[in-house]
C-alpha cells in the first residue's frame, strides 16, 4: 500500500516594512488584510485575533461580536516566527480535532525590507479532500492573494 504525502503550500513575498512592523501586521493586525469574504461566521468580520502567545487562540470576530475559532497559535517568537494551528475543514467548520500548520517566518532583508516566508503544511489531515484542498490554497485567492493584500498593510 502507498502512502500519499500532499506537498506544503510555500509561498514568500517582500514588504516594504521593517521586520517588526512585518511581524506585527501579520499577527496583531490580521483584521486590517485578510480577505472579509473568506468568514466561517454567519456575520461579515469585524477582526481576525491571533492571541499574542503560544497555547493563546486564533479567531475572527464578527459584527455581531460573535466569535469563531478557527485554531490557535503554537509557536510564538515576535519579530521572527509565528506558528498556527488551522483547524477549519474544507467545509469551512471550525473543527479542534483536525491539526495543519501555517508557518510563517520574517526575515530582515535590509533597511526597511522584510522576507516573508509562508508554509501550510499537514494537509494530509484532510484526507480524501487534501489535493482539493491543497488547490485552493495554492490558488491566486488562496495564501498569495492574502499575501498581496498583507503586503499593502504592511508598508511603512
Amino acid at each position: 500500500m502507498t502512502t500519499t504525502t500532499t506537498e506544503p503550500i510555500r509561498k514568500q513575498i517582500e514588504v516594504a516594512s521593517s521586520q517588526a512592523t512585518a511581524f506585527e501586521t501579520f499577527t496583531a493586525r490580521m483584521g486590517s488584510w485578510w480577505n472579509p469574504e473568506y468568514t466561517i461566521g454567519s456575520e461579515p468580520i469585524a477582526d481576525v485575533v491571533v492571541e499574542p502567545r503560544a497555547g493563546g487562540r486564533w479567531y475572527e470576530r464578527g459584527a455581531d461580536g460573535a466569535e469563531c475559532d478557527w485554531g490557535t497559535v503554537l509557536t510564538w517568537e515576535p519579530d521572527e516566527r509565528v506558528v498556527l494551528d488551522w483547524q477549519i475543514t474544507a467545509d469551512w467548520k471550525h473543527e479542534p480535532s483536525l491539526h495543519t500548520e501555517l508557518e510563517v517566518r520574517f526575515l530582515d532583508s535590509g533597511p526597511g525590507s522584510t522576507r516573508v516566508e509562508l508554509e501550510h503544511r499537514g494537509l494530509d489531515a484532510f484526507g480524501e479532500q487534501a489535493p482539493m484542498v491543497r488547490g485552493i490554497f495554492d490558488s491566486p485567492g488562496g495564501w498569495a492573494g492574502l499575501l498581496d493584500l498583507y503586503a499593502a498593510a504592511a508598508v511603512e
